[in-house]
């Protein structure tokens, strides 16, 4: 049985590492220019060479977005940013346009073409189109049922690989081509600008019926339309691999390092358990959920996998996330205590750049790439200068945490909200 890869999405230098250390084989990013998440930290280019360097030196991949759809005014500058990208040696590039397809294979024919799923590749002939042109891999449309993957798996070349999402945010357009932000915020979702309006609240009201509201639907060959349930195939790796994906991809460039670290850690196990022993991952089920369930989520939907969705994958009377767990910052160096423990009773001092508040006595959980989530107290918080303080008001305040249990490096700091 072909292992999958794992493909997760990383919106900084700091996601980044935290997706490969948490079991990422591959990792997605995005430049400055040219992707689809321009409200995205995004990756400079020495941020995106040291990351391309750190996940090597893991054993993970790097691939980088330049999947914008492309006006004429883009196409002298994509031909500078793929200069760039070859000599930074990326494993792949993530591309839909057509005239970035063929900028790319000429300037570095040496590194592997990814088609994006905003190319609308929803038959085998449109794979087979795209592995004429050289391409090594193309992601499968959202619309796209399971039945439909394992046909186009049975039609395409062995050598050709099927990449398709299976967790995260579901676009309400086709494929992700959407115009709502256009057409309402003067932002081009198809050039990285996406403002995000299918999460805004809306209503429809017959004027003869005030206060009535009522839901809005596609036509037939669609969907319903607006704040969509987050896709989640957790349950379902047996049928995903029997499909014959190649690459398991998470949604989520714009999102947090805890995000992506559960969300990572918790595919990670599934696969692996599956593999070994389909038993043991049927009994591991409800510790998986668990774990999704602690993430940022809107309430989960199996998508297009299993047919067509209905009114039960739509969320109208909200446009609000699930959030129960606070991200406190990841472990970026430890000190452990030499012989018998400090005399306030911790262990270790951890290194963290603070992103929430927490304070000295609180207990907090760290979360282990292993799968442990282990509890522990802060006995102590301490900053640059030594001094000891009670609470970690300031975003991005660099603290020393004294803890009464061993944390390592890149383990996350996390507390429920």
């Amino acid at each position: 049985m072909k292992k999958p890869e794992l493909l997760v999405p990383s919106s900084s230098l700091e996601v980044l590492k935290e997706a490969v250390i948490f079991g990422a084989d591959a990792v997605y990013i995005g430049g400055e220019a040219f992707g689809l998440r321009a409200k995205a930290k995004n990756f400079t280019k020495e941020e995106m060479k040291e990351g391309i360097e750190f996940a090597h030196e893991h054993g993970a991949k790097v691939h980088v977005t330049a999947n914008i759809l492309a006006h004429n005014d883009d196409l002298e500058g994509a031909e500078e940013y793929f200069k760039e990208l070859k000599e930074m040696k990326p494993d792949a590039l993530i591309i839909a346009d057509p005239g970035m397809f063929s900028i790319a294979r000429r300037i570095c024919p040496e590194i592997d073409i990814h088609i994006s799923t905003q190319a609308n590749n929803t038959n085998y002939l449109t794979y087979l189109f795209w592995y004429e042109q050289g391409a090594k891999r193309v992601v499968s449309a959202r619309e796209l049922s399971l039945k439909e993957i394992k046909q186009i798996r049975e039609k395409i070349p062995d050598d050709m690989e099927i990449e398709s999402f299976i967790h995260g945010a579901m676009c309400i357009s086709y494929s992700g081509r959407c115009l709502l932000s256009s057409f309402l915020a003067g932002r081009d979702a198809n050039k990285g600008e996406c403002t995000h309006p299918c999460r805004w609240k809306y209503s429809v009201m017959e004027e003869e019926r005030p206060g009535e509201y009522f839901p809005v639907f596609e036509n037939e060959r669609g969907t319903y339309i607006f704040n969509s349930k987050d896709l989640c195939m957790i349950e379902h790796i047996p049928e995903l691999i029997d499909a014959g994906i190649d690459s398991f991809k998470i949604e989520g460039r714009m999102k947090t390092a805890l995000y992506v670290a559960a969300v990572a850690r918790t595919y990670r196990k599934a696969i692996d358990d599956y593999l070994e022993d389909p038993k043991k991952y049927r009994d591991n089920i409800p510790w998986y959920k668990e774990e999704i369930a602690k993430c940022t989520y809107r309430q989960f939907t199996t998508g297009f996998y299993f047919g067509k969705p209905n009114e039960e994958t739509q969320i109208y009377d909200t446009n609000t996330y699930v959030n129960e767990y606070v991200y406190l910052g990841l472990v970026e160096d430890v000190k452990e205590a030499s012989g018998a423990k400090e005399e306030n009773g911790a262990v270790c001092l951890a290194r963290i750049t603070q992103r929430n508040k927490f304070s000295v006595g609180d207990t907090v959980e760290i979360m282990k790439p292993d799968g442990r989530n282990v509890f522990t107290k802060v006995l102590s918080l301490i900053t640059e200068d030594g001094e000891q303080v009670q609470s970690a008001p300031h975003p991005k305040q660099v603290l020393y945490a004294g803890l009464d249990a061993m944390a390592d490096k890149y383990d996350l700091l996390r507390v429920k909200g």
